[in-house]
């Protein structure tokens, strides 16, 4: 018996479905970090005042308006690889030409034609992905979405590695410009993927006028008992790791690891714990389900947290620095991957991309309205209580689970009307 469930783990995670996920998340990864890290670097070289490199974060701004036009990509259809791979197809190939348009802008002498460009970029890229989570979503079986999330978050952090870090080492030995346009090809991938994948089913009752693509999910989701419960876990399931990881540099400066140590330990070996984190999330949802893995890394994400709190007290320890590292970033993995596994679990298939956007949308707000006064308060409390603080704020969120996803329900959470 064990075997055999060695064996159904196995092809799950060698399918062409687990393939997709891993391949969309490169692609969706790979866009990221080139309008913020790459970019900045490219303007800092050619002396661009800082103020205004500062405020290119702005383009970065339908990464969470991105829920305003789902509904068009919900209702429409081109009328060619069907409902999800055609507008897939296209933000790719239009992130593609963006992507090497912006390569060969002008910081310097056309700044505005600059910033047009990186607004484009973010704009595909977001659009990008708005249908490849509804394509995850209707591909993959509910038992499915743990290891599917787990390997599209993954696939997303080595795009987002190869963007930054390989941006940035090519950018040493060849112009930007180059640099762009080597990065654009990196999208064939996922284009490729895009033409080689069938298209899902497309389930009934699909909205049929732009009234219903953007009023109906609305209608759908707050029907739903637990709505409001669900909501305020999505806001806080995360938000003590997302408040500690705010403040993790100047920690570690402040009790006196060098620039190198934190770029290797925390940066390189913490990257691989990411990884094998969400794969080891993904793996253990297939048996746990989904319900149940939120309580187990969710739990392991608190005490993660509190580990800096111990490297506090402790100070300087390369060993100890490694060891919280790599608890931290492996439980951090998993918990990212039953979050995504979640969201996705609860949208309705008719209208998943409005309902995943708005979502992930949610999703972004602590990381910007919780980050803002940890500052302060590591300031004035000090890192040890500050980090304690961090893994205690996150039992509210724990505390919800018992609403909609009580240990002992058998079922994954899903799409239930009240």
């Amino acid at each position: 018996m064990q075997s055999q469930t060695k064996k159904s783990i196995l092809k799950v995670a060698f399918s062409r479905r687990m393939l997709v996920a891993f391949a969309m998340g490169f692609a969706c990864g790979l866009p990221l970090l080139l309008t913020i890290s790459v970019l900045q670097a490219w303007m800092k070289d050619e002396g661009v005042d800082l103020t205004v490199i500062g405020m290119m974060a702005l383009v970065g701004l339908p990464y969470t308006l991105k829920f305003l036009w789902a509904p068009f990509l919900d209702r429409f259809s081109l009328p060619f690889l069907g409902r999800r791979r055609g507008w897939m197809l296209v933000a790719q190939l239009a992130l593609m030409v963006s992507i090497a348009g912006l390569g060969q802008s002008d910081p310097v002498q056309h700044p505005w034609l600059l910033v047009f460009a990186a607004f484009l970029v973010t704009f595909f890229s977001a659009s990008q992905d708005i249908v490849v989570d509804a394509y995850r979503r209707e591909d993959l079986a509910d038992e499915e979405l743990g290891l599917g999330s787990s390997l599209y978050v993954n696939g997303y952090r080595i795009g987002m590695l190869l963007a930054s870090g390989g941006g940035l080492i090519m950018a040493d030995y060849m112009s930007f410009s180059m640099v762009y346009l080597i990065l654009a090809g990196c999208m064939l991938p996922g284009v490729i993927t895009t033409l080689l994948t069938p298209e899902p089913a497309t389930p009934a009752g699909t909205p049929k006028t732009i009234k219903e693509a953007v009023i109906d999910p609305l209608v759908e989701y707050f029907r739903r008992s637990s709505a409001l419960w669900i909501l305020a876990f999505i806001l806080l399931y995360k938000i003590g790791d997302t408040m500690a990881s705010a403040m993790t540099t100047p920690f570690y400066l402040d009790i006196g690891f060098s620039k190198s140590e934190i770029g290797a330990v925390v940066k390189l070996f913490g990257f691989w714990a990411t990884i094998a984190g969400g794969l080891a999330g993904g793996l253990m949802m297939i048996r746990l389900g989904i319900n149940r893995s939120l309580w187990v890394f969710g739990f392991l994400q608190s005490l993660s947290t509190a580990g800096f709190a111990w490297l506090a007290s402790v100070g300087y320890s390369v060993p100890l620095l490694s060891a919280v590292i790599a608890f931290e970033n492996l439980s951090s993995g998993m918990g990212t991957a039953a979050y995504a596994a979640f969201m996705a679990s609860i949208t309705n298939k008719k209208f998943t991309a409005t309902q995943y956007a708005l979502l992930t949308s949610l999703m972004g707000i602590p990381r910007v309205m919780a980050s803002a006064p940890t500052g302060f308060l590591a300031k004035n409390v000090g890192w040890e209580p500050f980090f304690i603080v961090c893994a205690l704020i996150a039992i509210p969120g724990m505390l919800l689970l018992l609403k909609f996803a009580p240990w002992n329900s058998g079922a994954t959470v899903g799409v239930e009307a009240a």
